[in-house]
């Protein structure tokens, strides 16, 4: 089946709902998510999105912060650009029907996290991302120049490479045609045909054993717009949240939010023992970064297997009012946090880099468009300020929006593109297979590309991917299309670009920490 339109969006998140709102003033849109429509990272977004809203904040005090959790790597009129267009982007979402929580004079209840020197993260309890969400797809829903495909797998952008050609990446005009989507209950596979494509879909989580991400967390998007010969870059930045329930088993590793260190909460050991203060002057609420390596140090120091967050000191009503899903989700494991420290442990959690784009959120591909996670935009630098994350995503997304538009045309689409070749393909009963190689690439990954990193762990990492990568390519062009082998080939492509940007740095820097690389001294 072949299918004509004029903005494909791949991505249910934050990224794409709201570049799908704003381009569907001009053209048809479809939405295609490899899961439910609400199933996306941005659902479990805990804490909030920062913005200047009131002073004693400014502009400037943002941007500094975000300059420095970023290690100086950030590109700052990136930084200056999205800051200073956040309250705008902030109106939006509220306009769009997102319910911010208030005080009680009415204004805006900000919140204050690690790396921000001033209360500037809105919030809606502490399940803020799932608030947006809501409000996105009740849009999405009653808008009628939206289309959604749920549970549809993108599989690969369609280039000048399926005409025949041969793209290289330094090839300055690579247009992006659409993509190929996979519908897994009919096992078809469908040639999309847009004008513009815009990928949103998300980080690459599931590369680790222990992740905050979702399932559907696999580096789908940065994959293919690699196979596509697109730019990546900064992937070597990996952002372990310090703050993750410890919960052995559990999957997707429960956030525990870093609003309630915010709120006032103190890591400590098993001891009852404050360690911050040894690491950082701000102690418990100093950048991600180096509060995850902290405690890295302390469980390796100690042989413990968590450490503790200790709310026990704070009003228990204001705690369970402002921090409900935590609450209830620590008291259905048998953890009273009004009474109780929380064991925790850091968790892979967010990519920094990603798919290179400007500031319109256009990629090294002709027409086609990323936002959201799967980019890398220069504002995060080599590690992500708290709550920058959903920030980033409205406002490239809005400024894509804005290209798309203007470029937007009603000229032919290019037809000639052949369908997806199923050709000697034979389905694969050996999943396995798969789900072995899933769990060696995520062993690897967390053994050897974590918080703490030297050049022989990379090295050994890569031989042992060079194994698993060769088996997957051959059982993928012999097998019948399947969602896990699509995913587990992403999560591999991923990888090696990750290990080989790890161990091109030759120095430590924010989220890639390297004892063969000392940092130096600040």
């Amino acid at each position: 089946m072949q299918k004509k339109i004029d903005f494909l969006v791949i991505g249910s998140g934050i990224a794409g709902l709201s570049y799908a709102l704003k381009v569907a003033k001009k053209g048809k849109v479809l939405i295609v998510t490899k899961s439910n429509a609400d199933d996306t990272a941005t659902k479990y977004a805990q804490g909030g999105i920062a913005a200047v809203m009131y002073t004693p904040d400014s502009y400037e005090k943002h941007i500094q912060d975000t300059l420095i959790a970023g290690d100086f790597l950030s590109n700052e009129n990136i930084v200056r650009m999205t800051i200073t267009e956040s309250t705008e982007r902030i109106k939006e979402l509220i306009e769009w029907g997102t319910n911010f929580d208030k005080n009680k004079i009415g204004k805006y209840d900000l919140g204050k996290e690690g790396g921000h020197s001033e209360n500037r993260v809105l919030h809606h309890k502490d399940s803020t991302g799932l608030e947006i969400e809501r409000a996105l797809l009740a849009k999405i829903d009653k808008h009628p120049n939206i289309e959604v495909w749920e549970n549809h797998f993108t599989i690969d952008l369609i280039t000048q490479h399926h005409l025949g050609e041969m793209v290289k990446r330094t090839k300055k005009n690579i247009k992006c045609f659409g993509a190929y989507v996979l519908n897994p209950k009919k096992n078809e596979v469908y040639t999309v045909l847009s004008k513009t494509t815009m990928l949103a879909t998300g980080g690459i989580g599931n590369l680790y054993a222990s992740t905050t991400n979702p399932e559907i967390a696999t580096g789908d998007g940065i994959a293919m717009a690699y196979r596509a010969k697109g730019i990546i870059e900064n992937m070597e930045f990996i952002q372990f949240h310090p703050t993750s329930l410890y919960n052995p088993g559990e999957k997707p590793a429960f956030l525990i939010t870093e609003a309630l260190r915010g709120f006032g909460g103190i890591l400590k050991t098993k001891a009852n023992e404050t360690f911050m203060e040894k690491y950082d002057k701000r102690g418990s609420l100093a950048p991600r970064d180096i509060v995850a390596r902290a405690i890295d140090n302390e469980l390796k120091t100690s042989g413990d297997e968590y450490v503790y967050l200790d709310c026990r000191h704070l009003n228990a009503n204001s705690l369970i009012l402002n921090f409900p899903k935590i609450y209830a989700k620590c008291l259905s494991i048998g953890i009273d946090i009004t009474k109780e420290m929380i064991a925790v442990v850091p968790s892979a959690h967010y990519s920094c880099g990603g798919i290179k784009v400007d500031e319109y959120g256009r990629t090294s591909i002709q027409n086609l468009y990323a936002s959201g996670e799967c980019s890398s935009t220069g504002l995060h630098g080599a590690n992500r300020l708290a709550s920058n994350s959903l920030l980033e995503s409205v406002v490239f997304s809005h400024r894509a929006s804005i290209d798309a538009i203007k470029k937007y045309t009603g000229n032919d689409f290019q037809t000639d593109i052949p369908d997806w070749n199923t050709e000697g393909t034979v389905l694969n009963e050996e999943m396995i297979l798969i789900t072995q190689s899933t769990k060696e690439l995520q062993s690897i990954m967390s053994s050897y590309v974590g918080i703490v990193r030297s050049d022989l762990r990379l090295k050994r990492a890569i031989d042992r991917l060079a194994i698993i990568y060769r088996e997957t390519e051959d059982l993928y062009d012999k097998s019948i299309l399947s969602v896990e082998i699509c995913e587990l080939r992403n999560l591999i492509n991923v990888a090696d670009l990750i290990l080989k940007m790890a161990l091109n740095r030759k120095e430590s820097r924010g989220l890639h920490y390297s004892i063969d690389y000392p940092p130096k001294q600040k």
